[in-house]
């Protein structure tokens, strides 16, 4: 290692403020607003730092919206490597540590009520919403991927509750989660009109599923992905609920320039890019990963592309 390299992880690491920022991005990615309320710092304070972590190759960031999400990026080096280890143990049980982690515990709980009012302020017209998207062929084609009968699955998102009933018309017991009261209300009035109680609804965040390890053999996530804020973190919760040998199944649409859908569906990304789809779900413990697509041209206004991919989680 030359000296100029090491003084370079000396003057990156050797700031308190970019440390703080590391251990916060770490845990959940931010936006810039988001860390000046954490730390009490103006945004171009917060702004430099990024920039100085980035250029380290430390810090990535990727839109969303009008906003720039940054993430922490595992050093690859095993210089970086050790010295960020270092930074992080001398730090651990830091009082303005702890503070800086209660304070982003607010800001993501903050932000997590937001995303959910949306579901709660729509309600019963969901149902009108959800028509947008001509669905139907979609969650008839990620049916397909379930083969045998009376599997207990998971419909993770379930919102208004449609998939769950179809699933649950196949003979399966359905386990359908969704973090929006409202939405569930609405589901559990479908399903007591159609009078099926093979459901069972819970209340749960993509981040933290409402199921026991190992409850279920199949884990469907239909039009889900385009509201969680960091979609590829949710499949290792996903893997995690599934048995060995079961599989997740994802329906959404690739990349596209639709920005309606922010306004009217209330959606946080547009859409996947299909590598990266893949990505996620290998790097999440997935195997025998397979993806599909179909041109969404049902509707007079052609819908985007949409894709159905699932994964195994290993036999053992």
């Amino acid at each position: 290692m030359s000296s100029e390299h090491l003084q370079k992880i000396f003057r990156t690491l050797g700031d308190p403020t970019r440390v703080r920022l590391l251990l916060l991005l770490e845990r959940e990615e931010l936006a810039v607003q988001e860390l000046m309320e954490v730390l009490g710092m103006a945004q171009s304070r917060v702004s430099r730092h990024l920039g100085i972590l980035r250029e380290a190759g430390l810090v990535r960031d990727r839109r969303d919206g009008t906003f720039a999400l940054y993430r922490f990026e595992p050093p690859e080096a095993p210089s970086w490597r050790d010295a960020w280890a270092l930074a992080r143990a001398a730090l651990a049980g830091d009082p303005i540590i702890a503070r800086d982690h209660a304070r982003q515990g607010h800001v993501l709980a903050r932000r997590a009520r937001r995303g959910h009012s949306f579901f709660d302020s729509v309600g019963g017209e969901w149902e009108t919403l959800r028509q947008l998207w001509g669905d139907e062929l979609l969650r008839a084609r990620a049916l397909q991927r379930l083969v045998p009968e009376g599997l207990p699955v998971a419909d993770v998102g379930t919102g208004s509750g449609v998939l769950a009933l179809e699933l649950a018309a196949l003979g399966c017991r359905v386990i359908a989660s969704d973090p929006s009261e409202a939405m569930l209300a609405l589901a559990r009035r479908k399903l007591e009109a159609a009078g099926d109680t093979r459901v069972e609804l819970r209340v749960g965040d993509t981040s933290a599923l409402p199921l026991a390890d190992a409850e279920v053999q199949v884990a469907f996530a239909h039009m889900v992905l385009q509201y969680i804020p960091e979609p590829g973190l949710a499949l290792p919760e996903m893997l995690r609920v599934l048995r060995p040998g079961g599989r997740v199944v994802l329906a959404d649409f690739v990349t596209h320039d639709q920005e309606w859908m922010r306004q009217q569906l209330g959606a946080r990304h547009l859409g996947f890019d299909l590598e990266q789809v893949g990505d996620w779900l290998c790097k999440a413990g997935f195997e025998k990963v397979r993806i599909e697509t179909q041109v969404g041209a049902q509707h007079e206004s052609a819908l985007p592309t949409t894709f159905v991919a699932d994964g195994q989680r290993p036999e053992a």
